[in-house]
């Protein structure tokens, strides 16, 4: 995002859409559960009615970006079809049926002086969203964003912005069809980066601001935003085989961790081995090979493959990198510390699993690991706010104020201390 000038209509028509955003955040701050349920699974069943409509905006966007290049894990992020939209709409469906947090007591207590105080669960007020290529954004957060009391502001970019044009267009439809503000739910996405930076300083309006995306753009919204932001996603996630690791076990979390969906912030992008471990490295570096990963390793590492698997020398770049594509780097270590030491180095504090049979080496590994998410014995594609029971994500958080993780229903949801008093004056 380049400091140019903004132009006064963009300017202004996006700061008309955060003031209509904040408006219909105070119809939503005191609407109904049931009234907000209705709304998702209204929301739910037009994304399904819709679903060849949207699509058929999503070729438009695929199609773009092969042209533009896009990489094959983003091309996986970008793509929807008719299979995907139903189990995006059963996401919503979830969230209807999960508790909703507003107007929870969070803590309370009967002071000295008889007053009686609790805290309790509101809304942000405005959310703003910016993220790239990945429109089931667009439904996860509008649907978190509802039940949770808060209007949302999103800016999808041009990648996808065939698709969200027309999900959101679904969505309003539905809000409005349960008598719910439409403008609870509005994109950005056509006035741009121009744009995108007036939501990053629309401070008074948008509460709270959340992207979602490659390591550049986290990072301009962090930095730029007069907003107060919540950092997330960016996944250089770890899968340490401790000595004890059985082969069965270590299989099958590395294969699924990095394989499964590559172009995920919970796919693993770094292999740490321990050296007692090493006899386990042909059979796993073969299924690697054959699943199509090219294997960046050490030299130890490289002494293990077998003639028939290829490997190419890892760099110090590599250690650092979330490759979001068939790639993966791998190195020997001699202990769990060292395994820990090298997390500590190249993290970016998502997620870090261990695969072992050891429950000491497990305990030791989880005290000393500084991650949002620590896996035992377990795929680090587990990290997501489905799988956490939380119903759809609007993030996962690698920041430590506030919220920490799979941001769900209560992340996204402030407090505010009442005091029933009798009367009281303070002497």
């Amino acid at each position: 995002m380049t400091e140019t000038a903004i132009p006064t209509d963009v300017e202004s028509a996006v700061l008309e859409a955060c003031r209509r955003a904040k408006l219909a955040s105070r119809a939503l701050a005191t609407a109904t559960t049931t009234t907000k349920n209705d709304a998702l699974y209204a929301m739910a069943d037009a994304l399904v009615a819709n679903a060849a409509r949207i699509v058929e905006a999503n070729a438009v966007d695929l199609e773009r970006g092969r042209a533009n290049d896009m990489s094959p894990g983003l091309l996986d992020r970008l793509e929807l079809t008719e299979q995907r939209i139903a189990a995006i709409a059963d996401a919503l469906r979830y969230v209807a049926t999960l508790p909703d947090p507003v107007g929870e007591i969070r803590r309370g207590s009967t002071l000295a002086n008889g007053i009686r105080l609790v805290q309790k669960a509101v809304p942000m007020g405005v959310v703003g969203m910016i993220y790239e290529a990945r429109p089931n954004v667009t439904v996860d957060a509008a649907g978190l964003a509802l039940k949770s009391g808060n209007a949302a502001v999103l800016r999808g970019g041009s990648a996808a912005a065939s698709s969200n044009e027309v999900i959101v267009a679904v969505l309003q439809e539905a809000l409005e069809s349960v008598g719910l503000p439409k403008d609870a739910v509005q994109s950005i996405d056509a006035y741009g980066r121009p744009g995108a930076r007036v939501l990053m300083n629309a401070r008074g309006l948008v509460d709270v601001l959340v992207p979602r995306g490659g390591r550049d753009l986290i990072q301009t919204v962090v930095r730029d935003s007069t907003v107060p932001a919540i950092e997330t996603g960016e996944g250089n996630c770890h899968v340490y085989l401790d000595a004890s690791a059985p082969l069965d076990r270590a299989m099958a979390i590395v294969l699924n961790s990095k394989t499964h969906r590559v172009g995920v912030c919970n796919a693993a992008e770094t292999l740490l081995v321990h050296r007692d471990a090493e006899d386990k490295m042909p059979q796993i570096l073969t299924a690697l090979h054959e699943a199509g990963v090219t294997l960046h390793v050490d030299d130890a590492i490289a002494d293990l493959a077998p003639p028939a698997v290829p490997t190419v020398p890892a760099t110090e770049e590599d250690w650092a990198t979330e490759y979001l594509s068939m790639d993966l780097a791998i190195r020997m270590v001699d202990s769990i510390d060292e395994a820990i030491q090298h997390i500590a180095r190249y993290s970016t504090g998502h997620t870090e699993a261990i695969v072992t049979n050891d429950i000491d080496a497990a305990n030791h590994f989880v005290a000393h690991i500084d991650s949002a998410a620590v896996m035992v014995n377990a795929s680090t594609r587990f990290t997501d706010g489905g799988e956490f029971g939380l119903g759809a994500e609007i993030g996962i958080s690698t920041q430590k104020l506030h919220a920490r993780g799979p941001m769900g229903l209560g992340e996204l949801t402030t407090t505010t201390w009442v005091a029933y008093g009798d009367g009281h004056i303070r002497g």
